[in-house]
């Protein structure tokens, strides 16, 4: 009898094996073929830019690196730019020669490394776009800190700039020794003078890495101070999945498999499509990021790490404030450190619309008076029982629990419920991503169009995005005292 039921249980475990095996299978197989069914991929999926920086090149100074950059440039001309087929000059597809969203055609490309010298600079300030992004994010702060007297470097990120195939094959690890290039060379440019950081998103990630490493490397210069918006320091889970769809395609010779997502490449200065090395890449360097703050924790504290000044918005679909606070500020000793978080604006009654309210996440660190970090949150005041338009300034100090309310002479503009991650770099008069004042047609900040849904190129929750910051010149201001400029 023993003997009957050890065999009916093998037999069991064995069938349920083969279920399971069978269902995985056909679960991958259903996913493969979805996956396989999107666009085709164009040329700048596929094109192979083999002059793009590597860490392994070894490059001695900053000089190497944009010779380097110039050779990729004169590549991507000729691979890419001369091998599309010819666009008119309403097309949308930058990668169309002399379309009106062609960058080579516009008076700067910024997607480029760009640099502002000073005769006699004040200071240094290394600007960090973020994921998939290029220098073009970043080019308003620096037009305003070259004004105040410092050198500028705006740095084109490993991968960045070009064409969407850049973001396949390359690693976090590439654009850190980027940034040291970059930092090395611009301390040696301004001398004894402060030398600062200014991270967007995924640029913030590299700020703090850099910032850990620069502790730890006697040849690194260490920042006087970092500066950070929607800065990338968590992201989710799923991230570190990803990374599988890419293998699987690489393993079964299917290309679109290395692609979160194949699109019209319609914006200038920011790709469309999206690789999923990058979002790869993103969970990793996250994840650096943890480990390195933890074992610092471990040794001799985080007493050394440069002042922190962050811009947040309080509802952001990449990085969340939480993670922001658990993360980094939490764990850094009181050092002047602040963080800025924008609320929703109130007063459009959006409240009952929220899947989560913001407040009950803030609140309590605006109540705490035991954190280490200044907090300021930017949101509607109140006219007797009425949300008013107009905006305050909530601030706390760090280990205080008293909390004043300053106006900042800015009101929430009528039609705009929130910011988003990608709004904060870009002020409202942006040809770009501002409002559209210009009524150019290049303008992407305020294309509310509407008609039949499945109709459009471009899917409207991307073009209803916000893409610009109303409080971005009281935000800049703030960035030049916490410089000092």
């Amino acid at each position: 009898m023993k003997k009957v039921a050890k065999h009916t249980l093998t037999i069991l475990y064995r069938c349920i094996g083969y279920g399971l095996l069978v269902t995985f299978v056909s679960i991958v197989s259903i996913v493969v073929y979805v996956l396989e069914q999107r666009a085709d991929l164009d040329i700048w999926h596929e094109v192979d830019l083999d002059t793009e920086y590597r860490e392994s090149m070894d490059l001695q100074d900053f000089s190497e690196y944009l010779a380097l950059e110039d050779r990729l440039f004169e590549q991507l001309e000729k691979e890419v730019y001369e091998k599309t087929p010819a666009g008119d000059a309403t097309s949308i597809n930058r990668f169309h020669k002399g379309s009106m969203m062609d960058p080579t055609s516009m008076t700067t490309n910024w997607n480029r490394t760009f640099i502002m010298e000073q005769n006699e600079p004040s200071a240094g300030v290394l600007l960090l776009h973020g994921l998939s992004d290029s220098p073009y994010s970043l080019r308003h702060f620096a037009d305003k800190f070259y004004q105040s007297g410092a050198n500028v470097i705006g740095l084109r990120i490993p991968g960045h700039g070009t064409a969407p195939c850049g973001l396949v094959d390359v690693k976090w690890k590439d654009w850190a020794a980027a940034v040291r290039l970059a930092a090395k060379h611009l301390k040696q440019e301004i001398g004894d003078k402060p030398f600062y950081l200014v991270g967007y998103s995924n640029g913030g990630a590299l700020s703090v890495i850099y910032s850990l490493e620069s502790i730890n490397e006697p040849a690194l210069p260490i920042p006087d101070g970092i500066i950070l918006l929607s800065p990338e320091i968590g992201v989710s889970k799923a991230a570190s999945l990803a990374v599988w769809q890419g293998r699987m395609g690489h393993w079964l010779g299917l290309d679109k498999l290395a692609w979160n997502s194949i699109k019209l490449e319609y914006d200038p200065y920011k790709y469309s499509s999206f690789a999923v090395n990058a979002g790869d890449q993103a969970h990793r360097i996250t994840h650096e990021i943890e480990k390195r703050i933890s074992k610092m924790e471990g040794d001799r504290g985080l007493g050394a790490f440069p002042r922190v000044l962050a811009f947040q918005s309080a509802v952001d679909a990449t990085v969340t404030a939480p993670t922001l606070v658990s993360r980094l500020f939490s764990r850094l000793p009181e050092k002047g450190h602040e963080l800025v978080l924008f609320d929703i604006n109130r007063r459009k009654g959006i409240e009952h619309l929220l899947t989560k309210d913001p407040a009950a996440e803030f609140t309590p660190l605006l109540k705490g008076s035991e954190h280490s970090f200044a907090l300021s949150v930017v949101t509607n005041a109140r006219e007797e029982n009425a949300v008013s338009s107009e905006v305050l300034l909530k601030h706390r100090d760090a280990g205080q629990s008293e909390i004043t309310s300053t106006p900042i002479g800015i009101d929430w503009p009528q039609d705009i419920f929130s910011l988003s991650h990608i709004a904060l770099p870009f002020p409202e008069s942006d040809p770009l991503y501002g409002s559209g004042g210009s009524k150019k047609a290049a303008t992407l900040g305020n294309r509310a169009l509407r008609g039949e849904r499945g109709t459009l190129l471009i899917s409207p929750g991307e073009m209803l995005r916000q893409k610009w910051n109303p409080f971005y010149p009281w935000m800049e201001k703030k960035t030049l005292e916490f410089m000092k400029l």
